[in-house]
């Protein structure tokens, strides 16, 4: 009986070396072979030396690929790796439903995939409301994986409102760990994308810090909770980076550094890095701009990889963290999103010891300590 093969389409096995050999040695001079009937069709020992060759070059490729390839030579998507280039991770920045906007899965949905690709944590974030209680319902029906919530200071929660900050800390499980400035609320916000003639300020008109934004620091600082610029300008968010030291706040954060509303240059990421804050880098910036697929993201700004991979090199992979700001319907799922973004961002000259800098320890002293 002929051997089983399909043609121009031979897996790499883990029969023997020879078993590359026929898929990309022999059969690539027009002979159908099989792994283990060299002898019996008479094969030579120089077309055995060939396969050979050719085995052992596969072999090499196979070392840096680090799994078979199935169909090589054809034009095909890679396989999925054996290990999850975001296994040990953190996502800063995700958001799903139940919610106002379309999100294309559930707390427990997404948590549950983040899970299965061996993340360590997620921070569920949402406009509206705070998410320290879903987080620690998630955590129970999806073991396994960290979960952490906040709230963002937007008018739905009454703006820049303590209380707002200390019932979300004060929730069962104690998982709300983040408090981000208003998001799509913020003065800066609205005025950027002319929604409104004025939005919820942090700063005066002399670009000084409020006494209410005072009042959320000293209570984030108490709490040793996690401080996020939100929507505020590069300006804004230095100067809040700024109060926030000067209340006792350690962990603070740049909201989505990169991105239109924020957009701070290398200059003042260097200059928000020595002032203690970490800025965050988010994949959702790939899928912006005036190509956008979804038509919410074409007024935002396209933020290229390149152009990440060289504001983490210029200034120090340990004043990052990684997030993705995914979960839109239309979108890449945030599991997707972030493991395009991470291989991506390796693309680009980033080491594995950065992405897990930036992904993994950074993250982890924030949320956890």
């Amino acid at each position: 009986m002929k051997p089983f093969s399909i043609s121009r389409w031979k897996p790499i096995t883990h029969c023997c070396a020879y078993a590359c050999a026929t898929a990309h040695g022999s059969e690539a001079h027009g002979q159908e072979t099989h792994p283990h009937a060299g002898e019996a069709a008479g094969t030579s020992r120089r077309q055995f030396l060939l396969g050979a060759a050719g085995a052992a070059t596969v072999l090499a490729a196979l070392a840096g690929q680090e799994r078979p390839i199935f169909g090589q030579g054809r034009n095909m998507p890679a396989p999925p790796p054996l290990t999850s280039p975001i296994e040990g991770l953190f996502d800063f920045h995700t958001h799903a439903s139940p919610d106002i906007f379309a999100r294309s899965l559930d707390d427990n949905q997404l948590v549950g995939m983040y899970r299965d690709r061996g993340m360590e944590g997620v921070l569920l974030k949402n406009h509206v409301v705070a998410t320290s209680d879903r987080a620690f319902l998630v955590k129970k029906q999806v073991p396994g994986i960290k979960v952490f919530g906040g709230v963002a200071l937007n008018g739905a929660v009454g703006g820049l409102n303590p209380e707002a900050i200390g019932f979300m800390n004060a929730m069962e499980g104690r998982n709300g760990r983040v408090v981000w400035f208003p998001t799509f609320d913020a003065d800066n916000h609205v005025k950027y994308f002319k929604e409104a003639p004025a939005g919820i300020k942090v700063v005066d008109t002399d670009g000084k810090v409020l006494p209410a934004v005072h009042e959320v620091l000293k209570l984030c600082a108490k709490e040793k909770l996690v401080v996020c610029t939100g929507h505020a300008s590069a300006a804004e968010a230095l100067a809040l980076i700024a109060a926030a030291r000067d209340a006792g706040c350690e962990r603070i954060v740049v909201t989505h550094a990169q991105f239109a509303v924020v957009n701070l240059s290398e200059e003042q990421m260097k200059q928000a890095a020595k002032m203690g804050a970490k800025l965050e880098i988010c994949a959702m910036g790939v899928l912006a701009g005036e190509k956008a697929i979804l038509a919410s993201q074409r007024a935002w700004r396209y933020v290229s990889l390149q152009e990440t991979a060289d504001r983490i090199k210029a200034v120090g992979a340990e004043h990052f963290v990684l997030g993705t700001d995914l979960g839109q319907t239309g979108h890449p799922t945030p599991a997707d999103g972030l493991s395009a973004f991470v291989t991506g961002l390796m693309g680009q000259g980033i080491s594995k010891d950065q992405i897990r800098t930036l992904g993994r320890e950074v993250p982890g002293k924030l949320l956890i300590g």
